[in-house]
């Protein structure tokens, strides 16, 4: 396998586990709720987000965290998932009143459902296919 090269998108772009139930249904949620497609998708098995991955310095074999990259800057786990509900905006963006609480106990319920994910939500056998209409809206 080559390297893998870094995508390049003037949007956000959010990095999410392709096989997680839960994971692609917070990406099923969160389209609707961005009309003018501002945020971009790729799931972290892909070649574009393994290139997002590597070409910040994270590692392309981990899979626990949601990472959002916008402009330059990355965010993880709590820090991502705060900085897309801004995104949003309104009412989504009450969530950012979360940021009082400090990183190390957001991160820590961050990673209790990460870890438990898997058990509580199922798993897929392959990333998941977006539907025609929002294909534009997927990296790869």
């Amino acid at each position: 396998m080559g390297p893998t090269r870094q995508p390049v998108t003037d949007h956000p772009v959010l990095l999410f586990d392709g096989v997680c139930n839960l994971c692609n249904g917070v990406v099923q949620f969160i389209i609707p709720r961005d009309p003018e497609g501002r945020l971009r998708f790729a799931p972290l098995q892909s070649e574009a987000g393994r290139g997002l991955l590597a070409g910040h310095g994270l590692s392309t074999t981990s899979l626990d965290s949601v990472v959002l990259v916008e402009d330059g800057t990355v965010y993880r786990k709590s820090d991502a998932v705060l900085r897309v509900a801004e995104l949003l905006g309104w009412p989504y963006r009450a969530a950012t009143v979360a940021h009082v609480v400090p990183r190390t106990v957001r991160d820590g319920v961050y990673d209790l459902v990460a870890d438990t994910r898997y058990d509580i939500f199922g798993k897929r056998d392959r990333c998941m296919i977006p539907d025609e209409d929002v294909s534009d809206r997927f990296l790869d």
